[in-house]
């Protein structure tokens, strides 16, 4: 689909005479010029914006949680592309996922429910009805108990009709628009923490941006380094067991050196969706830093919105400032 639309572009704006035209759509399939990681970025930005507030204890007091996902229960509304990668990653972060909603119906289980194992039968049955590993859930599920909410299904599904009834205390908002203005007041008077979808679902754009760049560059992430950085890590090592073996040895004899897990699993160097992900987290951890900041600033406690909704007004003012085009 993705490669129909940027053939259309291309003949639309005559893009075939421009060698970088391929780049105004981004989501490709790899060999159409995507990006590793794509695919899931939009889930793991929702992962990694839920994990820079909710490892803040100042902000987890003001709710009332301790920080870390640690015991944490999450439920999530949607289970497609978004809902299903950001229940993958709060799973692998330590977190319970106790329910999951769908247009057909929901299902519970406060013990957890395994992503995997979801998965598998969704993509075998096309739906989540009848999962063994839990248990139809009557009524809506939104008012359920749990520590985040992630509603990533469609617009104005928390609204002021209902905003009293959820019992989360973190909203990540996975879709665009789930929180209409009336829910999102008072969801502040109730102190529930809504991490906002301007921020919070960004991932995807942010990998997209990527995607546009390498098509820019017209070479992969990590070609030009990875064999680079592979011969320098075994050249370390190999001068760390020399030094050892000069100062230490006995006789000539050996001192092997065995890297650590995490530095094996990086000796080899950094791979295309490495750089993804690496700088998607990057990405993520210095947004969030700073709104918390613009939040401070303005004294906007947990109003997360409007300190992101203030930063950015601030950032583009600054552009035009510092380029003559403003007046005071």
């Amino acid at each position: 689909m993705k490669s129909t639309v940027s053939d259309t572009m291309l003949m639309l704006y005559l893009g075939y005479y421009d060698i970088n035209a391929h780049a105004c759509v981004t989501g490709k399939p790899i060999t159409q010029g995507g990006i590793h990681g794509r695919i899931s970025a939009t889930g793991r930005g929702v992962f990694h914006g839920i994990e820079n507030f909710i490892n803040e204890a100042s902000y987890m007091s003001i709710v009332g949680l301790t920080p870390g996902f640690g015991d944490k229960t999450f439920i999530i509304q949607g289970f497609g592309n978004v809902g299903m990668h950001t229940m993958r990653y709060l799973h692998r972060a330590g977190a319970r996922c106790t329910g999951i909603i769908e247009k057909d119906g929901s299902i519970y289980n406060p013990e957890g429910i395994h992503p995997r194992e979801l998965e598998d039968y969704k993509i075998e049955h096309g739906t989540i009805i009848g999962f063994p590993g839990a248990m139809p859930y009557d009524g809506n599920l939104l008012f359920e108990k749990c520590d985040i909410l992630v509603p990533a299904a469609s617009e104005q599904q928390l609204t002021g009709t209902n905003a009293a009834d959820i019992k989360a205390k973190i909203i990540a908002e996975g879709a665009n628009g789930p929180t209409t203005e009336a829910a999102d007041k008072i969801f502040l008077e109730n102190n529930v923490l809504v991490i906002p979808d301007m921020y919070v679902n960004a991932g995807g754009v942010t990998v997209s941006y990527f995607e546009w760049l390498k098509n820019l560059n017209h070479v992969s992430y990590g070609r030009l380094t990875f064999k680079y950085e592979r011969d320098s890590n075994y050249h370390l090592l190999e001068s760390v067991q020399a030094s050892l073996e000069r100062k230490f040895g006995r006789g000539g004899g050996r001192i092997p050196i065995t890297p650590s897990e995490a530095f094996e699993s990086r000796i080899h160097g950094a791979s295309e969706k490495d750089i993804v992900h690496s700088g998607l987290e990057y990405s993520m951890e210095r947004s969030a830093r700073a709104i918390m900041r613009t939040a401070m600033k303005y004294n906007l406690g947990i109003d997360l919105r409007t300190a992101a909704y203030i930063l950015a007004i601030e950032k583009i003012f600054k552009v035009y400032h510092e380029a003559g085009m403003t007046f005071t």
